[in-house]
Formats: C-alpha cells, sequence, structure tokens
C-alpha cells in the first residue's frame, strides 16, 4: 500500500453469517492504530438489507448497502451458513464489477462458494472449510480446490478455510501491504501467532497417543533464538533428541511442512525484518538472517516473497531521511536596519 494511501476495504455481510468472521474483518482492518504511525485501512460493510447473524441470535441493522463495494480496493465475502444456495444476483453482480476494476478478493470460510458461484474462480486455486470441501468440488469441478490449507492465493483471489484461518489469511494481507514489522504488531495486539504459513494444514486426522507427544514449541523456540547460527534439520533433531525421520514427521503433523522448508521461511522472515528496520548492506542481511550469501538470500526471498530485497526494501524500509529545509535570511527593510552612531 503506497505511503499516505488510504486502502478502502469493505466486507459483504449476509443473514446468517458467522459473527466471528465479522469480527476478524473489524479487528484487523476497521480499528484505527494510531500506534503504528501510517495511514490505515478504510473499512466498512455491505449487505442487501438487514442481516440475521448465526441463527438469529442479533440483527445488524443499519448496514450500507451493496454500492459500497463500488469504492473498494478489497472486498471481503464473509461465510453463508447455506452455501448450495446461489446468493443474490446483486451481491455476484457487486463481486464482478469488483473483480472488473482490479479489486482485491478475499473470501472467509464458505465465502469461497459465493466467489465460484460468481464464475471468478474457474481455473484457479481456491480452499474453503475442510467439511465443505466436498460438496464445493461436486458444485464446481472447474475450480482447483486445494482442501487442506489454511488460505490460498490465485491472482487477486485469497481464500482462506475455517475461522481461525481468516485471522492467518488477514494478518498475511497486512504483511503484504505493510511489511513484517507491522504484521507482526498488530499480531501482538490481537496475543496471536504473528505468521502461519498459508500452506499449513486445516486439521490432523490422528489418534491421541497413549503417552503425550512432546510439542515442537521447545525447539521451534530454540531454533529461533539462532537463525544466524549453522543451524541444520540434523541440529534441529538433537535438539528434540530425536531422529531427522521422526522429527520429519512431527513436522507435518504439527506444522503440515517440512524442518528444512521452516526454517527457511524463519530465516526469510527475519531478513524482511531487517530490512525493514533499514539494513541495507545485503551481506549482512545474509549472515544475521542465517542465509548465508547475498546470492542465496536473493534466491530465498524472491520465491517467499516474489520481491527481490532491493524491491522489497523501496516498498517497506524507512522512509529516506528528509534533509532540514535551508532557511534564507530574507532581505532586510529599512525599518529593520538598525541606526549607527554618527562619527
Amino acid at each position: 500500500m503506497p505511503p499516505g494511501s488510504s486502502h478502502r476495504v469493505v466486507m459483504i455481510v449476509d443473514s446468517g453469517s458467522n459473527p466471528f468472521e465479522l469480527g476478524v474483518g473489524t479487528e484487523l482492518f476497521g480499528l484505527r492504530r494510531p500506534e503504528l504511525g501510517r495511514p490505515w485501512y478504510s473499512f466498512g460493510l455491505s449487505a442487501l438489507g438487514p442481516v440475521r447473524m448465526n441463527h438469529g441470535f442479533f440483527t445488524l441493522t443499519g448496514v450500507p448497502s451493496l454500492g459500497e463495494v463500488e469504492h473498494a480496493d478489497t472486498v471481503i465475502v464473509s461465510n453463508r451458513p447455506d452455501s448450495w444456495i446461489r446468493p443474490p444476483e446483486p451481491v455476484l453482480e457487486a463481486v464482478r464489477r469488483a473483480h472488473d476494476r482490479g479489486a482485491r478478493l478475499v473470501s472467509f470460510c464458505t465465502g469461497a462458494f459465493t466467489l465460484a458461484h460468481a464464475g471468478l474462480l474457474d481455473g484457479r486455486r481456491a480452499t474453503t472449510h475442510w467439511q465443505w470441501a466436498g460438496l464445493f468440488r461436486e458444485m464446481f469441478p472447474q475450480v482447483e480446490l486445494v482442501p487442506d490449507v489454511l488460505y490460498a492465493q490465485d491472482g487477486p483471489f485469497w481464500t482462506a478455510a475455517g475461522s481461525a484461518a481468516a485471522l492467518d489469511l488477514g494478518l498475511h494481507l497486512i504483511r503484504e501491504d505493510h511489511g513484517a514489522e507491522v504484521a507482526n504488531a498488530v499480531s501482538r495486539r490481537l496475543v496471536f501467532a504473528a505468521h502461519r504459513d498459508g500452506g499449513q494444514r486445516q486439521f490432523v486426522r490422528r489418534p491421541v497417543p497413549d503417552v503425550p507427544d512432546q510439542s515442537l514449541a521447545d525447539v521451534l523456540t530454540w531454533a529461533r533464538a539462532r537463525l544466524d547460527e549453522p543451524v541444520t534439520v540434523a541440529s534441529l533433531a538433537a535438539r528434540a533428541a530425536v531422529s531427522q525421520a521422526t522429527l520429519h514427521r512431527r513436522f507435518q503433523a504439527e506444522l503440515g511442512t517440512t524442518p528444512l522448508a521452516w526454517l527457511t521461511a524463519e530465516r526469510v522472515d527475519l531478513a524482511r525484518s531487517l530490512i525493514e528496520r533499514g539494513e541495507t548492506r545485503l551481506d549482512v542481511v545474509a549472515r544475521r538472517s542465517g542465509l548465508g550469501s547475498p546470492s542465496t538470500l536473493r534466491t530465498h526471498f524472491h520465491r517467499r516473497t516474489g520481491l527481490t530485497p532491493s524491491a522489497y526494501r523501496a516498498r517497506f524500509g524507512p522512509a529516506p531521511a528528509t534533509p532540514p529545509p535551508v532557511v534564507h535570511n530574507p532581505p532586510r527593510t529599512t525599518a529593520d536596519r538598525r541606526i549607527e552612531p554618527a562619527g
């Protein structure tokens, strides 16, 4: 998001939607955050009329009309309880027009059905809540459903799985718009994990073991404190006191990724933070993040962010210091001149 701009986010809500997703959108994009010292989002809701939330527990009235969508840079489509029913045509037309003018379109949970009903996900990757994956695949075979991830992106479309995944995706979008440091600050305010990669699994289907398995929390904390050191998969396994094969299985089960992929992602995130804080020397960024050399940094950085380190610095780095204005002494008028004594 360019400095000084106000990115407009509009969330379409519908009767029966889960209030949690509404709260996620409001918390992430609607609250004022003066402590960040930068322009934040402009947030609003949009609906066809009064909205009975979550089985009628309460009703939202006075929600602006779908006309609000016409001015949105990002449109969020909330979940629907009756995903198998085609949404009202005005809703579908609103999201189609938003796509036509280049807006970013986001769905939370079963909101992906609305985007698919509008014909916008044909031939694209998308996800939704795992409980609805079978129905989604049956109704929209032309969409490439990725059923076991937290969120997915394809072009301007971002789709999230369940309620907690909406938070993950929202924080990721803030990260894309404002950088890692700002996203981390928002996550701390929420007391929420700063970053869970979209490729992590929605859930893990496994029996409860007779002996509780040791969590990865200790080894993850240990590794994060040593990213600038030669930490390897072997040293992670040694720290966890397991074989590398067992460590690999634990990472896949708990995080949905491999130890090496997790380690690389953490190092790239550290490199992002260093660049955002003003470090301009790529060799220093590479060394302090544990990526070794500038060439390795560039390779992994571009793979993870889609940007080169230099392009990322231009977008998210500190603004260049503005030199103080040069003040010229104005010419003195006759009234200003001091009268010198005679003689």
